[in-house]
């Protein structure tokens, strides 16, 4: 595409608000512009030559000089865009590029939630067989992963006691999945 000629008479029917000579200043001065903004290193120069003409476009009812006050008014605008664009990436940290791998703000999928809600039910189901003292000496030995001496303390009881109802409480775990009074 062959980019048009500026004149002044281009820029005075943009001024008045010919939309044709306002898609013409745009197609001369736009590649220019783009340009500038690359050389400036600029994040996203197309959106910013965007920003450029967004904010030109009003201000052409006040413009004089013709096509040079229309480069010298551009170019102000898309400097000024450029030391905004500086600015905030300055007080920006710096882009990460993304690791999947490490990214913790992963979420489960519903199969895995649905398993992981059913893994409790089972245990919760198996404890539910259990007295009162042998599912708190499983729930703090195997949940909470305490010894039997600091389950003994928590429970005020004796370690030999502790150990009485752990292992009684596996026994009644075992007896109950074998004669499928929990399923699994």
């Amino acid at each position: 595409m062959v980019r048009p000629e500026l004149s002044d008479d281009l820029v005075a029917a943009a001024i008045r608000g010919d939309r044709d000579a306002r898609g013409d200043i745009y197609a001369a001065l736009a590649p220019s512009v783009l340009g500038y903004l690359r050389a400036r290193g600029v994040d996203d120069p197309e959106a910013l030559t965007q920003d450029v003409f967004v904010k030109l476009l009003p201000q052409l009812g006040r413009l004089t000089g013709g096509v040079e006050g229309l480069r010298k008014l551009t170019f102000t605008i898309a400097r000024a865009r450029a030391v905004d664009a500086a600015r905030s990436r300055a007080r920006n940290a710096p882009p990460v590029p993304y690791n999947p791998a490490t990214d913790v703000r992963t979420v489960g999928s519903a199969e895995d939630e649905a398993h992981a809600a059913l893994a409790r039910a089972r245990v919760l189901a198996v404890l539910d067989v259990l007295p009162d003292d042998q599912r708190e000496v499983l729930t703090l030995r195997v949940v909470a992963d305490l010894s039997i001496e600091q389950v003994a303390e928590v429970m005020g009881r004796s370690s030999g006691a502790v150990k009485q109802l752990q292992r009684r409480g596996m026994v009644a775990v075992r007896r109950a999945l074998h004669d499928r009074r929990v399923t699994l």
